[in-house]
């Protein structure tokens, strides 16, 4: 922010046109005038935000200048002049007018000209030595050393057994023996660098299913191959099924991934974010794009009008999201600049129906984790009000994660929550990696103006939890593709969930005539919305059957004279060996494996011989 101080003997202006579209609304023919006037022509650059405590600074000096030079009124003057580097109008607005209502708060005459119009004005300026000046902010101008009497508790973590009892880190490391939680604590807690050096194996599953990073995009966002496709589909709809399993409505809705920076909620919550906002400037504002489904949510529910009689309730999007991560922090599948979040936010009536609703969600994300043969370490930051006064609540969560858990206490409220779990799993090369989230939001409801009717009529703020019960799409799938890493260097296997499987069933025909029975065995699986196709491929038998295993397809079926004739099928079964089967009894199998999971049709052409050659078999 730029400001040119002109102490004026007489001062007038008068509006002549609009200049921006965005200008505000005014009288016909505004203009103003005064004596004695401390004139403070004003320019709102780029980086300056609606900080309360940033403008006080500024308004301090501009009253500071008043008062030495004992002038009778201050008038706050846009002038666009004094920079090239220009807020947006709608940013340069709200902060004009913030600063101009705290000027009224601290001294009793004080005017200022309309934004956005053209004006002309005459000044007679004093021409004494305070006459003249120039004062130029930015947002760090604000930072002073903090009193000692006001210097804030330091956080600080500990542990809490499922028993009830709390342990400070090292009392507890004297005596843990849970691997996995003492890597959360040295990378967490302690600080510990990870280890390094070693590429892991997920990479090489990524490539045969097709997850790439997108060359002629930004940093950090990937493309999704034909079979990688389907599987982030299936993901997409099971996180949908996740979400409408815990026994409260749940809405899905869509919107938009760009927010307006200006808006007071937006800017409020981008805040609490922090530095890896992704940005977007157009010639009238600078936009963010979302980092979750929060913004958009949130904007929807508040036109919702809502009774205690509605509490809980669950809206649900698969948000795309974007974090600007630096260069070098960037992993595929796990830490990217677009990812997509299942999000879905669950408003309750108060944090005793939060809490009671959180259990339930916390449990579903332990059930959902070992579905897939993992487990998580949670590092769950906590405010030191919530480990005073709802200790049961946390021993609840302790007692469900089978474990003791580790917390980061905050002695004070800074955030919009007063509790965030971070659901971290152990890779492949024993380093945390957080998947799923939970938070309970006390905050957020009222900076958005969500509110509800209670029992009595009266209005109320929602509490709102946050989650991603399977973490975001991407990180669902990474942690099923470390695990068959960490399966493969444990000699076993490796695998997909059967579900999951891009092609869960790969027909061999012997030779080119029995094609045909090839195809009525597809047709009688997919009627079961079982996904299979045929390699009709002029190769040997035996590369196709290594090619299919290296592809890991759980079902591998040679057709030939036998199987013609005899209708019975010799099935090689993924990390199993070969059974005989019948038709049915494969349908069976594969449909006793699919209970509870999202079914969907093929979607590359059945026959290998009509797929270009768009991946490379690792």
């Amino acid at each position: 922010m730029r400001l040119l101080l002109i102490h004026a003997e007489e001062f007038s202006f008068k509006v002549r046109e609009k200049a921006l579209k965005e200008a505000e609304p005014i009288k016909d023919n505004e203009q103003g005038s005064g004596k004695n006037v401390l004139v403070v022509f004003t320019t709102i650059e780029k980086n300056d935000i609606p900080d309360e405590n940033y403008l006080n600074k500024v308004i301090d000096d501009i009253i500071d200048v008043f008062r030495k030079v004992n002038a009778s009124m201050i008038m706050l003057y846009p002038y666009a002049h004094l920079s090239s580097n220009l807020a947006k109008p709608t940013q340069a607005i709200e902060i004009f007018n913030k600063m101009y209502n705290i000027l009224k708060m601290k001294v009793s005459n004080v005017m200022k000209a309309p934004f956005g119009y053209y004006k002309e004005f005459t000044l007679k300026c004093y021409g004494h030595p305070l006459s003249e000046l120039s004062r130029s902010y930015t947002p760090e101008i604000v930072k002073k050393e903090i009193p000692e009497e006001k210097i804030e508790k330091k956080d600080y973590y500990i542990v809490l057994t499922p028993e009830g009892k709390l342990l400070t880190i090292d009392e507890f490391l004297r005596i843990n023996r849970i691997e996995e939680l003492n890597i959360l604590i040295e990378k967490e807690v302690l600080k510990k660098e990870l280890p390094g050096g070693e590429e892991p194996k997920y990479l090489d599953y990524c490539k045969k299913f097709g997850f790439e990073w997108e060359s002629l995009s930004d940093i950090g966002h990937m493309r999704y191959g034909p079979e990688a496709t389907i599987m982030f589909e299936l993901v997409e709809e099971y996180s949908w099924i996740v979400a409408t399993s815990l026994g409260i409505p749940v809405f899905k809705v869509r919107g938009t991934n760009m927010f307006r920076l200006s808006s007071k909620a937006i800017n409020e919550h981008a805040k609490l974010f922090g530095e890896r906002l992704y940005t977007i400037e157009t010639e009238d504002d600078v936009f963010i794009l979302r980092y979750a489904a929060c913004f958009q949510q949130f904007a929807m529910v508040k036109d919702w009008v809502i009774s205690y009689r509605d509490l809980p309730f669950g809206v649900f999007e698969i948000a795309d999201s974007y974090r600007f991560e630096q260069p070098g922090e960037t992993v595929l599948c796990f830490r990217l600049r677009k990812f997509h979040m299942p999000d879905l936010h669950v408003f309750t009536r108060d944090i005793k129906e939060a809490k009671e609703i959180a259990i339930r969600i916390h449990e579903k994300i332990f059930n959902e984790i070992h579905k897939i043969e993992r487990d998580y370490v949670g590092l769950y930051n906590v405010t030191e009000d919530l480990l005073n006064n709802h200790r049961d609540f946390l021993i609840k969560l302790a007692k469900i994660e089978g474990k003791p858990i580790v917390l980061h206490v905050l002695p004070e409220q800074k955030y919009y929550w007063i509790i965030n779990i971070e659901y971290n799993i152990i890779d492949e090369l024993r380093r945390p990696r957080e998947i799923a989230t939970l938070q309970i939001d006390i905050g957020n409801a009222q900076r958005f103006g969500i509110k509800y009717r209670d029992e009595k009529g009266e209005t109320k703020y929602p509490v709102i939890i946050h989650t991603a019960i399977i973490g975001s799409i991407e990180r669902y799938i990474f942690a099923i593709l470390d695990k068959a890493a960490i399966d493969e260097r444990n000699g076993k296997i490796p695998k997909l969930p059967t579900w999951l499987c891009p092609i869960q069933v790969r027909l061999i025909p012997v030779k080119n005539e029995y094609l045909n029975y090839c195809e009525k065995i597809a047709n009688k699986l997919e009627e079961y919305w079982i996904r299979v196709d045929i390699d009709d491929r002029n190769e040997s038998v035996s590369k196709k059957i290594r090619e299919a295993e290296k592809s890991w397809i759980p079902y591998i079926v040679v057709v030939g004279e036998k199987e013609l004739k005899t209708g019975k099928l010799s099935v090689r079964i993924r990390g199993i060996g070969i059974k005989e089967m019948t038709i049915e009894e494969l349908v069976n199998t594969i449909e006793n494996e699919l209970k509870e999971y999202p079914k969907k049709k093929l979607t590359i052409p059945r026959r290998l011989s009509q797929r270009p050659i768009y991946k490379t078999i690792i």
